[in-house]
């Protein structure tokens, strides 16, 4: 298998693909108006705590308060480093790459209170109207593991799954005995001891640096930001796999370079600068690819279709057959179709960056022997996605629950913004239901101009007062008689379809 990273540079924005045999299979975008803040770590002050909610906002020198769960807390959230009794225990051992998860039973009243400064990170960007999501126990991701420098915890990542290499790699942490927890990356896979030591030395003195950083600074704000988007790239998806990093800009090739040659310095050679008129991104048609991503409905090769909604914390797609009649028999081809749709939604589950509850709605199959087929590609499909995810279940109408883990704003958030004319709602209402409501309210004021002397006006849509002299004249002349005068439009060019004003002259 070969694959290559392509990095498209330009003013204001950084896009990086990950490209598997020709096909997009995992993408980066960032703009400098609004860099990710996950992985950065802030001195924070507490401005509230909510017993009732279990959480706390925390101002970390953003406009938005950021909030931090009382899971995310840890019970010494005042002590920054391990105790020295602390580091004479052995590691406590995971079975992945999951950082291990703490469940406080002190109420969160008891941990923090207002005014207080605590060391957090970022763990999700802001989303919607919510502000970042912190924790205090932080993480610094290198080249071959993650260092912990709070807690103590030995983890190897779940993609390393020969049980010999995982037990390795577990006596070569053991062995270095670093002074926080470790999990070891896929990138660690084959890693030997000085590579591993190396890795756990350099993110150990950092984290040794933030602390200092950290009782520096006396006002909320930044005190370690994460790498850029194309070096974060290469640090998390460089790999034996990866035969060429393209680079369109050469400023930014030199600072690849001279990180690679630093941190990866077999992969020195692969680092490529792309000087052709060409359009890098145009190698692989990945601009038409991001295109189709933030398409609503996505066609399959077949002639079926997928419809992709997004809500602030849910995801829902709909597998219809559409086009696709099959050739056999209706099972064999709902089965066919809801396949095809598997491979496609992971994939677009990848590339528009999809997170958090996902329900998928894939047409009913009346076999247990298809539903369990259906069941068993999706988890395969899934398996090649470097986010976490996890598959709840079928139901018997076909739903399927699943949960992918949301860092960063999807695709959709990152380029688009809401409809501007139906306010992100994605439809309007028609003329007729408009023309309907000026009627409905000039009934209700008929009793207010008995015996008055004043003319009805209203300003409305050109398009709604066509609709009403072409559709709903017998309407309008009903309205007339019942307030006893006429009423006359005034159009109004700048006017939203459905706004309208009326008016007594």
């Amino acid at each position: 298998m070969s694959a290559e990273i392509l990095i498209n540079v330009r003013p204001q924005e950084t896009r990086v693909a990950y490209v598997d045999t020709g096909i997009l299979s995992d993408l980066k975008i960032e703009r400098k108006t609004s860099p990710t803040l996950v992985g950065s770590i802030h001195r924070g002050t507490v401005i509230r705590v909510l017993p009732g909610m279990q959480a706390a906002f925390v101002d970390i020198g953003l406009e938005k308060a950021a909030f931090l769960y009382v899971g995310d807390i840890r019970e010494d959230v005042d002590d920054n480093f391990l105790s020295d009794v602390d580091r004479e225990e052995p590691l406590d051992e995971g079975d992945d790459d999951k950082i291990p998860s703490h469940h406080n039973k002190t109420p969160i009243q008891d941990l923090l209170k207002e005014g207080q400064s605590i060391l957090v990170q970022v763990a999700k960007d802001p989303l919607g109207t919510k502000g970042a999501r912190l924790t205090t126990h932080l993480s610094l991701p290198g080249r071959f593991v993650v260092f912990l420098p709070t807690v103590r915890h030995l983890g190897i990542s779940r993609r390393i799954e020969d049980e010999e290499e995982r037990e390795r790699l577990r006596k070569l942490v053991q062995k270095i005995n670093p002074s926080g927890g470790v999990i070891v990356r896929t990138a660690g896979e084959g890693a030997s001891e000085e590579m591993l030591k190396a890795d756990i030395e350099y993110l150990d003195r950092l984290s040794k640096e933030i602390f200092k950083n950290y009782e520096k600074k006396k006002t909320p704000g930044n005190v370690h930001v994460e790498l850029d988007v194309e070096l974060r790239a290469l640090r998390d998806l460089m790999s034996e796999d990866v035969t060429s990093v393209w680079v369109d800009n050469v400023e930014i090739h030199k600072k690849v370079v001279k990180f690679v040659s630093q941190f990866m310095p077999k992969y020195k050679q692969n680092i490529v600068l792309y000087e052709e008129q060409k359009p890098l991104f145009d190698l692989y048609d990945i601009d038409i690819e991001i295109s189709r991503s933030m398409e609503r409905k996505i066609w399959l090769k077949s002639g079926g279709y997928i419809v992709i909604d997004e809500a602030e914390a849910l995801v829902v797609i709909d597998v219809n057959t559409g086009k696709f009649v099959g050739k056999k028999d209706l099972e064999d081809t709902i089965l066919k179709t809801n396949l095809e749709a598997v491979r496609e939604i992971a994939h677009q589950l990848r590339i528009r960056n999809c997170g958090g509850i996902i329900i998928i709605d894939f047409i009913d199959m009346e076999k247990e022997s298809h539903r369990e087929k259906v069941l068993e590609t999706l988890a395969e499909e899934l398996q090649r996605d470097r986010a976490r995810t996890n598959i709840v279940s079928m139901s018997q109408l076909g739903l399927v629950e699943m949960t992918r883990k949301r860092i960063r704003p999807s695709l959709i958030k990152t380029l688009c913004e809401p409809c501007s004319y139906c306010d992100g709602k994605g439809y309007i209402k028609r003329k007729s239901t408009v023309a309907n409501e000026i009627f409905r309210e000039l009934e209700r004021d008929a009793d207010m101009l008995i015996n008055k002397k004043t003319n009805v006006v209203i300003h409305c849509h050109s398009e709604v007062v066509d609709w009403i002299y072409e559709v709903e004249g017998e309407s309008l002349e009903s309205i007339e008689k019942k307030l006893g005068r006429s009423v006359a439009f005034k159009i109004e060019p700048n006017y939203h379809l459905e706004q309208y004003e009326i008016f007594f002259v």
